[in-house]
């Protein structure tokens, strides 16, 4: 099945403008190889291939022999010289565009001896996002419940095999072999719990107890599942920290299918589906290269809202996520504008028409799902950066 991803091409395209090298980095078969073989006129170069490797051994000569502008290195952290292969192509070739794809932008860190410092830019690749679910010919509850990876979104009944041979080979090949970890079951196991525990806020010291290890160890472990990207950590936003949560993270899964697989999921509640919208709304600010302005705000009575987006050091953008917008209550919204007044107040459902209106002295702007993506360019346009 050829499906053109044409949004991910386009911010491949944006990216070699401006450095000649974008590392595509995202948790494995999210279809990063896919991709890159969609890229015309390029070379595509198979780094697991000893036939390859032996190709690459006079980096000069073979981007000398080069007959496209366009070169694919998939899988490149395999390749021993990986780093200083990318140097000479940003230095010595500067015609030549580099993709380079991985599961980890860590290993371009860790293992590379040069870490390229201006010469590349980091793709965050995720799972299918809402925006492209007309080309892959499936609805909105489909994706959250069989996820984003294109073997599963694809397929008409749920594949428990697929997940658990999915964990089983994330482990083996992107934390066992990069990280050195050897403690299988209480690793996974602090996947699962936070997989179980999607966009809830997370205390480390009961997530050790949990999972049977020390403290030290769960942190690790948590830093390890964000650089290969199994979780993203949302941390809060605060300006009154005597009143609001100022430390403790919220974490979601990688994708709603393997939390619905580790949650043992059969049927998605409503309940359920307005949690993993917010997973959704996430993603699609992830895509945007919007990652590090995500917050959320809690205080200590438990109003939450669920993104707040940093437009500038006086303006904040909430972000309510609720599957239908009969669910929408406005009070949390209300209690931050006290302390927040400046800034668009966004609600995300999966039902209503966008478009905005005024309650109780706050203008809303009510967003469908699908419009989402569409709503944050525009506002990247104009105000984020």
């Amino acid at each position: 099945m050829d499906i053109q991803r044409p949004f991910w091409l386009k911010q491949i395209q944006g990216l070699w403008k401006k450095r000649p090298i974008v590392w595509l980095a995202g948790v494995r078969r999210t279809g990063k190889t896919t991709l890159a073989e969609s890229i015309s006129d390029s070379t595509f170069i198979n780094c697991d291939l000893p036939s390859e490797q032996r190709r690459l051994q006079d980096p000069e000569e073979f981007f000398k022999s080069l007959k496209t502008k366009v070169v694919i290195f998939d899988e490149i952290h395999q390749l021993d010289e990986a780093s200083q292969i990318l140097k000479i192509a940003a230095d010595q070739f500067k015609r030549v565009r580099v993709l380079a794809t991985g599961s980890s932008t860590m290993v371009a860190g860790r293992k590379f001896k040069d870490s390229l410092t201006d010469r590349k830019r980091n793709l965050h690749f995720l799972p299918v996002l809402v925006s492209e679910l007309d080309v892959f010919g499936r609805t909105l509850q489909h994706r959250i419940f069989h996820g984003g990876l294109p073997p599963s979104l694809l397929i008409d009944q749920i594949d428990t095999d697929f997940f658990a041979e999915w964990l089983d080979s994330f482990y083996s090949r992107d934390v066992q072999e990069l990280f050195q970890v050897e403690r299988r079951q209480p690793f996974l196991k602090v996947l699962e719990y936070v997989l179980v525990l999607n966009g809830q806020q997370v205390d480390v010291t009961k997530l050790a107890k949990a999972c049977g290890i020390s403290r030290p160890t769960a942190i690790r472990y948590l830093e390890i599942l964000e650089v290969t990207q199994a979780i993203s950590i949302v941390r809060p936003h605060s300006t009154n920290p005597l009143q609001e949560i100022i430390r403790q993270p919220k974490i979601y899964g990688f994708d709603t299918g393997f939390s619905c697989y580790a949650r043992g999921i059969k049927d998605l509640r409503n309940e359920d589906k307005g949690l993993y919208l917010e997973n959704l709304t996430l993603e699609t600010m992830q895509a945007l290269g919007l990652g590090k302005k995500i917050h959320y705000w809690r205080n200590k009575n438990q109003n939450e809202i669920d993104f707040v987006l940093t437009i500038s050091a006086s303006e904040v953008m909430a972000i309510e996520c609720k599957w239908k917008e009969d669910n929408f209550d406005i009070g949390n919204l209300e209690i931050f504008r006290k302390s927040n007044p400046k800034g668009a107040n966004w609600v995300i459902t999966a039902d209503s028409k966008t478009r905005t209106i005024k309650r109780k002295n706050l203008q809303l702007q009510f967003i469908n799902i699908f419009d989402l993506q569409t709503f944050l360019e525009s506002k990247l346009e104009k105000t984020l950066r």
